[in-house]
């Protein structure tokens, strides 16, 4: 069977080891040495301000919200996964959803204006399979009308944009460590900003509003990561570059087989971007084609992923106005498996699959 991912895993010693560390201090939550260490590496790896690891990577986008004092309403994407419009929602504001880019797949800025009110008060967009938004035109508008910016950056860990971390962007950056992903924690995630003051304010909403051991600085929620979340991500960390260079190898080999087919389009990535090779995603021309691909494929078992699907803006509790591209774009989409372990056979079967389905 081949899923649309695999959780790269080093070997069982080596997480071990790190583990142990952990377990000689019988010291496993409550940021001990091993979260902090983390914490560093990537900070030094990618010349990142601030991080503050966190148990997954939904809460950093509910405390980023709490932290930026967000009320009323929120500009963000129809086109990302249902943590970025429900984090929204948990936190009582309310989505406004502008359409994307139909070659990006992120918000399209140049639409983001006509959408902001009186109640608007922040942007909250998606660096979509990793591919970096507009960061400087967002960046603009919010600062024509005093607006923050968020950007959940889940599936973006290692881009850089002209040579800079895309968590560098916009006043909080979020990401996920899921199972799933590039890097991962087995679950979890991190929050970073360049703002020191808001640094502060974050890190004391992600545990419980401590100051201190017997005194709460306000508000906070439980979103530390554990130790034996961190001992994961150590174990992981050191192949990060070697992933990288893997899954670059499979998307190349992916393109190479595919991009002559007329039925097929493809995400086009922003110029000046070290992307990460975080999904393999394939548009159809049809929704037809889609299905008979996906029907092909599990006949193989292969199992690409629809994602994401549906748009957002057409789920009951975040109903919003019709958006043609983010919808459209919905309808087609179909994620093709990409992870460290899959062969360069697979690919081309794969490959040699949808060729064959849609001629």
């Amino acid at each position: 069977m081949i899923n649309v991912s695999k959780s790269f895993l080093p070997a069982q010693n080596e997480y071990q080891a790190h583990l142990e560390k952990a377990w000689n201090k019988i010291w496993i939550t409550n940021r001990g040495e091993l979260v902090e260490s983390l914490e560093r590496q990537i900070c030094d790896k990618f010349n990142i301000s601030n991080i503050i690891a966190t148990t997954n990577g939904t809460l950093p986008l509910q405390i980023a919200i709490k932290s930026l004092k967000l009320k009323d309403e929120i500009i963000t994407t129809p086109f990302s996964y249902i943590a970025t419009s429900s984090s929204i929602v948990w936190e009582g504001c309310a989505p406004v959803f502008v359409d994307i880019d139909k070659d990006s797949f992120n918000i399209d800025p140049y639409k983001i204006e006509a959408k902001i009110t009186k109640k608007t008060t922040a942007i909250i967009a998606t660096h979509v399979f990793g591919n970096p938004c507009n960061v400087k035109a967002i960046q603009a508008i919010a600062d024509r009308n005093n607006l923050k910016v968020i950007y959940d950056a889940a599936h973006a860990f290692g881009v850089t944009y002209k040579n800079e971390s895309i968590f560098e962007f916009g006043d909080i950056s979020t990401c996920s460590f899921h199972a799933t992903k590039i890097f991962h924690t087995g679950e979890g995630g991190a929050m970073f900003t360049k703002d020191r003051k808001l640094f502060d304010i974050m890190f004391y909403h992600h545990n419980f509003g401590h100051d201190g051991p017997e005194a709460f600085h306000g508000l906070g929620i439980n979103a530390k990561m554990s130790e034996l979340q961190a001992a994961m991500g150590l174990a992981v960390f050191p192949y990060f570059d070697k992933i990288l260079y893997r899954r670059r190898h499979l998307y190349e080999r992916y393109m190479e087989h595919l991009v002559g087919n007329n039925n097929l389009s493809f995400q086009q990535i922003k110029k000046h971007v070290e992307y990460n090779y975080a999904y393999m995603p394939i548009v159809f021309k049809t929704e037809t084609q889609l299905h008979d691909v996906a029907k092909a494929l599990r006949e193989e078992d292969v199992f690409p992923r629809r994602y994401f699907y549906p748009a957002l803006n057409t789920i009951d509790y975040l109903s919003g106005q019709y958006m043609p591209i983010a919808e459209d774009i919905s309808k087609r989409i179909l994620c093709m498996p990409l992870y460290f372990d899959l062969t360069e056979d697979a690919v081309d079967n794969i490959c040699r699959i949808i060729n064959k389905t849609i001629i």
